[in-house]
């Protein structure tokens, strides 16, 4: 489970001339995600979803923090945003559900620590 992670992070952090392929390659067509701030459906929506995120937070990186939990098809994992090899501004904690092909189907996203 934890190249699931490994590789929604790299979604999430990849340019839009790569994200494309990720985008195809970890999540379903028909992903939904809903977290306290979003709720995108569509692999187009999550797309610009993500494009949003990295202009509000130029430069900031997607990292793992902590452990990987999963059973059935489930993963639920926490996650840092913040400058390359610094402390995270933002921590959030997700849980995905796979489709039959290991993709990312359905993601709830909830945020740990936001900054002021």
């Amino acid at each position: 489970m934890n190249d699931i992670v490994a590789g929604y992070l790299a979604t999430w952090n990849a340019r839009p001339e790569e994200r494309s392929r990720l985008l195809a390659e970890h999540f379903a067509p028909s992903v939904s995600y809903t977290d306290p701030l979003a709720q995108v459906s569509g692999r187009g929506e999550l797309d610009r979803l993500i494009d949003g995120v990295q202009a509000q937070f130029p430069g900031f990186v997607f990292t793992p923090v902590g452990a990987t939990d999963s059973h059935h098809d489930q993963v639920r994992f926490q996650w840092g945003l913040g400058p390359d090899g610094a402390e995270p501004v933002v921590i959030g904690f997700d849980v995905v559900v796979l489709d039959g092909e290991g993709r990312v189907a359905d993601v709830r996203g909830f945020l740990d620590k936001v900054p002021a």
